[in-house]
């Protein structure tokens, strides 16, 4: 989805910004090829932003004091919204505070990364909110001490993912129509990482080839070359700065593969053992869409639609609104006009969400 990145002077500080999004992302494939010594386990994703959000509200406070206001359910009491702010506030040296409000609408424990984009889009918000205009290179640290998953967010674009999180290499996502399922079950992510099922990619040498020089197009591609990403810097000796960024051309994955299954999400299986929500969910996407699979840590599935699916979707969903009326007949295909799927299990929340081309707040920040 073209989505228009929201654009805003930087000349002073402001008084307030308000509805401000903060998009979830899915992990379209997710595989574990290693582990530091430090514990922490080495990925390879595609990080692809949809358009199922939370929204901020900020305003500015002349005392300094940092306070949170939770428009829904209560939020853990140190956020990493609170935690994002007091980062920037402190590394910045800057006088001002903020109320921030959220409005949470993306599920917890989902493996969609909305606290993480929350977190991103505050970093972005007070960094023009305070009037500090710094880069996004000189965000990005901060983005990395407050979670592997927080950088991604801040640099705005879909991206291959490799390290903990941290090394993003651009790509473009043609828009992609997905449906995205999170079961009642939340599953920690200790539990996930520390499973014995949770087995080491053995296909490595596929993956690790994925951003490979390769100057090709096909009409059909599922990933193409960006080039505007902050890349690495080098030192003086040639040793790599901050290694958050970098800028090459990536190989082309055919839609159609990912369609029949390319790649996997190498956390799936133990979350699949942990709880059979899991199962059901990825079941219920596989009955209707042909493929299904986890994001992240779970417990949220999604399936790609194909365009085909959703033109025979939509007259099925007519022939049968129509025959609601007669019939009273219910039907899990229905959904609102917000996207969210009705007729969902007890506790199951839902929707038919489109992948976005940039974070909408990609131009509130240069490189």
């Amino acid at each position: 989805m073209s989505t228009p990145m929201i654009p805003i002077s930087t000349a002073a500080p402001l008084k307030a910004l308000y509805d401000v999004p903060a998009p979830a992302k899915l992990n379209l494939f997710l595989h574990v090829v290693g582990k530091r010594a430090d514990g922490y386990h080495l990925l390879q994703s595609l990080f692809v932003l949809v358009d199922w959000t939370d929204t901020l509200h900020f305003e500015r406070r002349e005392d300094g004091a940092l306070r949170r206001h939770d428009r829904g359910d209560a939020l853990p009491a140190d956020d990493l919204c609170l935690r994002a702010a007091r980062a920037l506030q402190q590394a910045s040296g800057c006088a001002f505070g903020a109320d921030i409000h959220i409005e949470k609408r993306l599920p917890s424990g989902a493996g969609m990364g909305g606290g993480s984009s929350d977190a991103a889009s505050t970093l972005l918000a007070l960094n023009r909110l305070w009037g500090l205009n710094w880069s996004r290179r000189r965000l990005l640290p901060i983005a990395l001490q407050l979670g592997a998953d927080v950088p991604f967010f801040v640099g705005g674009r879909n991206a291959f993912v490799e390290g903990i999180g941290e090394v993003l290499t651009p790509v473009a996502v043609p828009e992609l129509r997905l449906a995205v399922v999170k079961p009642a079950v939340s599953i920690g992510t200790k539990e996930i990482f520390s499973s014995p099922l949770l087995q080491r990619s053995e296909s490595v040498a596929i993956v690790a080839g994925f951003p490979a020089a390769n100057g090709r197009r096909s009409e059909d591609s599922l990933v193409t070359p960006v080039a505007d990403f902050p890349s690495d810097e080098a030192n003086s000796s040639g040793e790599r700065k901050g290694n958050i960024c970098r800028d090459h051309q990536t190989q082309e994955i055919p839609v159609q593969q990912l369609y029949e299954g390319w790649g996997r999400n190498d956390l799936q299986p133990p979350a699949e053992a942990a709880s059979h929500e899991v199962s059901t969910a990825l079941e219920w996407l596989q009955t209707r869409y042909e493929n299904s699979r986890m994001t992240g840590s779970g417990s949220a599935v999604f399936a790609i639609v194909r365009p085909s699916r959703i033109a025979t979707q939509t007259a099925v969903q007519n022939a049968v609104q129509e025959k609601d009326t007669v019939t009273g007949l219910e039907s899990n295909l229905k959904a609102t006009p917000e996207g969210e799927f009705q007729e969902l299990p007890d506790g199951w929340v839902g929707r038919m969400c489109r992948s976005l081309s940039v974070h909408p707040l990609r131009g509130w920040a240069e490189d």
